[in-house]
């Protein structure tokens, strides 16, 4: 007798191990996947240890620490702030790095300090020379005033034929006088401003060597000093 065979067919055995292949792989991609984007951790306001393959909301207030797949922190997430925080956060993070880049100029202009001067015999000599070429120009001008001073009484004794009524002096003569004036102000202001100069000279130098004296510490400082005139 002839049995009619079933029209329904059954998944083959390769079939069936392919299907298993697939769920399996999509099992390890799920798996690798979750891996590649971390596991988030931290301790909320109630000091509970939470875990999660995302950003855990209980804890927006405070660090959330990212690992990798082996257990080490990859990324440190900070806190989500309201606008008023961030800005204050902000602020103090430009203040902090204000500090930190007049902490570092500090540090290179000390080294340059250092370079300049690698002990207070040549800062001494630098002040000296300093304060000498001021000397010299204060030299010339004394020379030029003497000279000033010698005109002056020159056009004072011309115009002392004039004392009664000095507007009837000769024009030139009245400019030769008032020249005169203006020059002796002229030679007073600039005495004046070398002088100021000289103040500034030692000021910059006086606090140069306190600065120094730190840098060198005891023994470069008390070596090779000298006097320096002001």
């Amino acid at each position: 007798m002839n049995i009619a065979r079933s029209s329904t067919r059954y998944p083959s055995h390769a079939a069936r191990l392919g299907a298993c292949a697939l769920v399996a792989a999509a099992g390890l991609w799920s798996q690798a996947s979750a891996q590649a984007q971390g596991i988030y951790t931290c301790v909320d306001s109630k000091g509970r240890r939470i875990t999660s393959d995302r950003p855990i909301v209980e804890c927006l207030d405070r660090e959330q620490h990212k690992l990798g797949n082996t257990g080490i922190v990859r990324q440190v997430v900070p806190p989500s702030y309201t606008a008023d925080e961030r800005t204050r956060l902000e602020e103090k993070q430009r203040a902090d790095n204000e500090i930190k880049v007049r902490a570092a100029e500090e540090k290179r202009r000390e080294r340059a300090l250092l370079i300049r001067y690698p002990n207070q015999g040549v800062h001494d000599k630098e002040r000296a020379e300093a304060l000498a070429q001021i000397d010299e120009v204060i030299s010339a001008v004394n020379k030029r005033e003497v000279a000033l001073k010698q005109q002056r009484k020159d056009v004072e004794m011309e115009m002392e034929f004039y004392q009664s009524d000095p507007s009837k002096a000769p024009f030139w003569l009245r400019r030769k006088l008032e020249d005169s004036d203006k020059q002796a102000v002229v030679q007073k202001r600039f005495l004046e401003e070398q002088a100021q100069e000289k103040q500034r000279i030692n000021q910059r130098f006086d606090e140069e060597l306190v600065k120094l004296r730190q840098l060198w510490g005891p023994a470069t400082a008390a070596g090779n000093t000298g006097a320096v005139k002001r």
